[in-house]
Order: C-alpha cells, then sequence, then structure tokens
C-alpha cells in the first residue's frame, strides 16, 4: 500500500498540482498585500471611510457589510487579471512552438522501389554480360 501512495504522489501531475498550489498560496499572499495596502487607501480616500471592510449599509435591523464583498471582487479581478496574461504570454510561447514547420519526410512510394529493384537488375544484367566477354577472351 506505501508502495502504491508513494507512486501516487511521485506522478507528474500530482507534482505539479502540490507547485501550483504553493504558487497560488504564494500569490494569494501579494494580492492580498497589495489590495490592503494600495487599493484600499484609494477607496479609503474616495469614501472617507477608515476602512473598506467598514463600508456598510443598514436595512431595518440587518446590516449589508458591502466593504467586504467589494474586497473578495477586487482581489478576484486582480488575481483573474494577473492570470490571463500568465496564460497568454504562455499561449505565445506555444504558438511560437508550433510555427516552426517541420520538414516532413517524404515516404518512399512502391514506384520508387520498383525502379530501384529494376535498376539493380539491369546494371547486375551488364555486369554479367560484360564479365563473361572478358573471360571469353
Amino acid at each position: 500500500m506505501f508502495k502504491e501512495f508513494k507512486t501516487f504522489i511521485m506522478r507528474g501531475n500530482v507534482m505539479e498540482l502540490a507547485v501550483g498550489i504553493a504558487m497560488g498560496a504564494a500569490f494569494t499572499a501579494i494580492v492580498n498585500s497589495f489590495v490592503e495596502n494600495i487599493i484600499t487607501p484609494i477607496i479609503v480616500a474616495v469614501s472617507g471611510n477608515a476602512k473598506v471592510e467598514d463600508l456598510a449599509v443598514q436595512i431595518g435591523d440587518a446590516t449589508l457589510t458591502y466593504g467586504l464583498f467589494l474586497q473578495a471582487v477586487i482581489d478576484f479581478l486582480i488575481i483573474a487579471l494577473v492570470l490571463f496574461m500568465i496564460i497568454k504570454f504562455i499561449n505565445k510561447l506555444v504558438r511560437k512552438k508550433e510555427a516552426v514547420p517541420e520538414t516532413e519526410v517524404a515516404a518512399p512510394t512502391v514506384e520508387f522501389y520498383l525502379e530501384e529493384i529494376r535498376d539493380l537488375l539491369a546494371k547486375q544484367s551488364n555486369d554479367t554480360t560484360k564479365d563473361s566477354s572478358i573471360t571469353s577472351e
């Protein structure tokens, strides 16, 4: 069972997934820092509130804290934009690799092989007649 588990873990897809999760967590920390330290102060300056999380509307007894939602949307948009740019860059690299045409080697046809056999037989029969004329002298 341990051997099967080790084989499963060491597969390429699982390792790539683990690296992707680690990179995603690191990227999320960068985005959160960007939103909290750059975007949020701009929103606070425009709205006049101390924190974006404090943006809320009171409707009867309910409080709609749209500030938290706004921050989540900003996080999402930044992550989506960066991922879009990364994927676009990767697709551009892949297209460049595909753009290099591979030289196709033409496979010999049956006619080619038949012509080759004919030429070899003709050469062999010419060599045989030359040899017999030399020995008869």
